[in-house]
């Protein structure tokens, strides 16, 4: 390792210019920072930290990152609000979301505590039976945790029904047998309560809209009426029979007219007397 030996600082006093000590006279720029100045104290620990780690530092300390993200928070929000990069608060806040995380996975094994108290089944056992007692997919849930002023830890159960985000917060009691939760809100009351009757968040009925370039219903034409492209043309009907004529009479029938001497005589045409 080459030594070096200091000459002094450049124009605008950020920099310390060194020059080696073997006969090439090497020159060497050294800039003047935090991690520098640290090293000159003796501090070894902030001497090892990286720029962007003392950058966060001087914002929002490690500690109180990991106490907001213990709480609540989310690593977007502290970046926000904070006013640095993501990736620089995900690496203090990364230990408590995987705390967070098994605090919920924890909270998921205790059993809801009820009006005659802790139930049989557990959280996730509960809650699933409900949702799907309720026609929504058990699968699509997300839990999470944090914990509250109290160090007592609250757990937020989120799902979808149908376009709309749903949540129910429970208070996780760690204890025997895997502890108790608790309803925090209606929602959550809702989905441990042993009675399904009672829906869940209903979704109301959207009422069908019609539309307006659709085309309006075709009354329906007898069949009699439609002529058949495909089939034979109908034969026409036979033009109705005129009345038959009045039978003539007969020149039989008609009565005989007696002839003057029968008159006379006063005998009838049949040749008797009357």
């Amino acid at each position: 390792m080459r030594e070096l030996r200091v000459v002094g600082l450049n124009v605008d006093g950020r920099r310390i210019i060194c020059e080696s000590d073997d006969s090439a006279k090497d020159m060497f720029s050294l800039r003047v920072d935090d991690r520098l100045r640290a090293a000159m104290r003796g501090d070894k620990v902030a001497s090892n930290q990286t720029e962007s780690d003392i950058e966060v530092q001087n914002v929002l300390r490690p500690k109180e990152i990991q106490a907001k993200i213990r709480a609540g928070a989310s690593v977007e929000q502290l970046a926000e609000a904070a006013g640095v990069p993501v990736e620089r608060v995900e690496r203090f806040a990364h230990p408590v979301l995987l705390e967070r995380a098994r605090a919920a996975e924890l909270a998921t094994a205790a059993h809801p505590v009820l009006a005659d108290g802790p139930a049989v089944l557990t959280l996730l056992e509960t809650v699933t039976q409900a949702l799907v007692a309720r026609g929504l997919d058990p699968d699509s849930t997300a839990w999470d945790a944090w914990r509250n002023e109290d160090s007592r830890w609250t757990v937020q159960l989120a799902w979808k029904a149908g376009r709309s985000d749903n949540v129910a917060h429970f208070r996780y009691s760690p204890g025997a047998h895997g502890g108790t939760v608790a309803a925090s809100d209606d929602a959550a009351r809702q989905l441990i309560n042993p009675d399904f009757s009672r829906p869940l968040r209903p979704v109301a009925a959207v009422p069908h809209l019609f539309d307006h370039h659709e085309p309006h219903e075709v009354q329906e034409t007898p069949a009699a009426a439609v002529p058949d492209q495909f089939s034979r043309p109908a034969e026409p009907e036979p033009a109705p029979a005129p009345p038959a004529p009045a039978p003539k009479r007969s020149r039989k029938a008609r009565p005989a007219v007696p002839a003057w001497e029968d008159v006379l005589l006063g005998v009838r045409s049949s040749g008797t007397q009357p």
